[in-house]
């Protein structure tokens, strides 16, 4: 597998750009790439605005998902060159899972590494899981697996099924309640990076078969995390399930429930249809 090391971030703006022009005729197998940066420093404003958005207090230690927006730049440059096989407009992130192996200093220097995977089939298309490493002084201290899908979309013969199975318990009662407001999905691609247009607004969200702009499925996960804090294990394993696309603006419940050794588990409902938004588990490591 061939590793290219980039000295900078790419630029996001022109990635997404540069993929909405290429998005015909993609085709093929997934890319046998990995890009990689090192010694990447975390710049304290841009924590501090993603803590705000998330809900996340000021801490010493990164918050879970907070990797996951050091390494998007690197996945969204595998996903919009001419090589990916599905067209970056429009794929829907489906499930997201979390390995921190160790608190991260938000003063290390860390060094980041993405690929792609798994080419799998899915009822309604098929979908590619993004991964991600992340360590510090030369050992892992983070890992993820995003798994996004491409509607209509057909993976090759003989690909997998995709798997998007978690089970939960009965999580019948609602702790918190929440007011999801029609800027939401803008609010988190500023601090993010992620403009795909199916979070911006509704007129771009229609264009790809949505009836309102949805939140993005990272920061529903990174908000259900922000209200457990100070009740999460330091080495854990995050996983969670999108479910049914959480419609902008929205009033939505979490319910959450410990397990033994330490773990839970959550889930985020429409309040109103109890529709799942997100299903999730978190397991100490």
């Amino acid at each position: 597998m061939a590793r290219t090391v980039l000295g900078s971030a790419p630029s996001m703006p022109a990635l997404f750009a540069r993929a909405a022009v290429t998005a015909r005729g993609r085709g093929g197998g997934l890319p046998d790439t990995r890009l990689a940066r090192t010694g990447v420093r975390v710049e304290a404003a841009d924590l501090a605005a993603y803590d705000r958005v998330c809900g996340f207090p000021l801490a010493d230690t990164l918050p879970a998902t907070y990797p996951h927006v050091l390494a998007f730049p690197l996945q969204l440059a595998l996903m919009s060159d001419r090589s990916f096989p599905l067209a970056l407009p429009g794929l829907v992130h489906v499930r997201n899972r979390v390995d921190v192996l160790r608190p991260v200093r938000v003063d290390e220097a860390l060094d980041l590494e993405v690929w792609a995977e798994r080419f799998a089939r899915h009822p309604r298309g098929a979908t590619v899981d993004l991964c991600a490493s992340v360590s510090a002084g030369g050992a892992e201290v983070w890992r993820s697996r995003s798994t996004y899908l491409s509607r209509g979309a057909q993976a090759p013969e003989g690909a997998p099924q995709s798997d998007l199975s978690l089970s939960v318990g009965d999580l019948a009662r609602p702790v918190a309640t929440w007011q999801v407001p029609d800027d939401a999905g803008r609010r988190y691609a500023r601090v993010s990076g992620d403009v795909n247009p199916i979070h911006l607004s509704g007129l771009t969200a229609k264009a790809f078969g949505f009836k309102r702009a949805i939140a993005h499925g990272m920061w529903v996960q990174a908000r259900a995390l922000a209200a457990l804090t100070g009740r999460l294990p330091d080495a854990m394993a995050v996983d969670g399930v999108f479910r049914k696309p959480l419609l902008l603006p929205s009033t939505v419940t979490l319910a959450t429930d410990p397990v033994a050794g330490g773990g839970w588990d959550l889930a985020v409902r429409n309040a109103g249809s109890g529709a799942e938004h997100l299903l999730g588990t978190v397991r100490p490591l």
